[in-house]
């Protein structure tokens, strides 16, 4: 006996900027998953495309334990093994969710092939119990802006599509940053007044995506609490940022730990072009080679293909 699923999830951006760990946003760039539970033991993985040569490919791989994690959860003694094909676009450890999509995909195909045991709330549980919080899996779950917090032990999430019609401009470096990584150089304790700095960025952003009003985005993007901080990782990031800005971005921000940068743009495919090349040009002063990505936001979350 086996079942196929064909699942498409997209990377996502944490932070926003001042919102750090609990806003984030999913983007038209995509991981593909094709997922076949059989009865039989074992697991079968090949991989194209981002991360190829270094997801593994035997059960540790972070999508088989994810499938496993909700058939186990569900009780589902049917399946016990499985084959999985995957074509990620999403850039590995580069700050835009390669890891919250690997498991909301392979959530998500489980999911649609025991009959949808979990609704998608539920599945944003089981994700951030594997991701460890919520910020990345929320918005590769539903889509669009995602506001999350943790209450105790549960997961409260609320996903809208902003009024704003944006670009969303990313410039990706050419090395990885580990989460770990970048959270190692963070204080344990801020000052109230960056505190207080971020809470009124944070929320004149959510304001302004609400309203769709993008007079105040350029402030609405700073932050205090972590990008300073991640700077000295990231070489040019401040410049970037100032770069991204001259050339006609709203403003800019760190995507999740970095070292991508996410810049917002009106929605005008030649004025995000322009921005990006000058992102690009200005990390290539700073001897980074980056590339560019010009994207607009998903408004689908994770979601079937096809149903075999």
């Amino acid at each position: 006996m086996q079942k196929t699923i064909h699942v498409r999830v997209p990377g996502t951006s944490a932070n926003c900027g001042a919102g750090f760990d609990t806003l984030g946003l999913a983007c038209t760039i995509y991981n593909d998953l094709t997922l076949t539970l059989t009865d039989r033991p074992g697991v079968q993985i090949s991989i194209e495309g981002e991360g190829a040569d270094f997801i593994p490919k035997d059960e540790r791989n972070i999508v088989w334990k994810s499938v496993r994690y909700l058939l186990d959860k569900a009780g589902d003694t049917t399946f016990k093994g499985g084959i999985l094909r995957m074509e990620n676009h999403v850039p590995l450890s580069r700050g835009l969710g390669s890891s919250a999509a690997a498991i909301v995909a392979g959530l998500k195909a489980a999911n649609t092939i025991i009959g949808n045991s979990y609704n998608r709330h539920e599945l944003l549980e089981l994700a951030t119990a594997i991701e460890g919080h919520p910020d990345n899996v929320a918005p590769a779950v539903f889509g669009g802006f995602t506001v999350s917090l943790m209450n105790k032990e549960r997961v409260e999430c609320y996903a809208f599509m902003p009024k704003n019609n944006m670009k969303y401009v990313v410039a990706v470096p050419n090395f990885p940053l580990p989460t770990r990584k970048a959270r190692a150089v963070l204080p344990q304790q801020v000052s109230r007044e960056d505190a207080i700095f971020n809470i009124g960025r944070a929320s004149m952003l959510v304001a302004c995506l609400c309203r769709g009003n993008e007079r105040m985005l350029p402030y609405a993007l700073d932050d205090r609490l972590h990008q300073p901080y991640r700077a000295s990782l990231i070489p040019g990031m401040e410049d970037v940022f100032a770069a991204a800005k001259k050339a006609g971005a709203y403003g800019a921000c760190l995507s999740g730990a970095g070292p991508c940068l996410l810049a917002f743009t009106p929605n005008d495919d030649d004025l995000a072009h322009r921005v990006g090349e000058s992102m690009r040009v200005t990390f290539a002063n700073h001897c980074v080679r980056s590339r560019v990505l010009v994207l607009d936001l998903d408004r689908r979350g994770a979601h079937i293909i096809n149903h075999e």
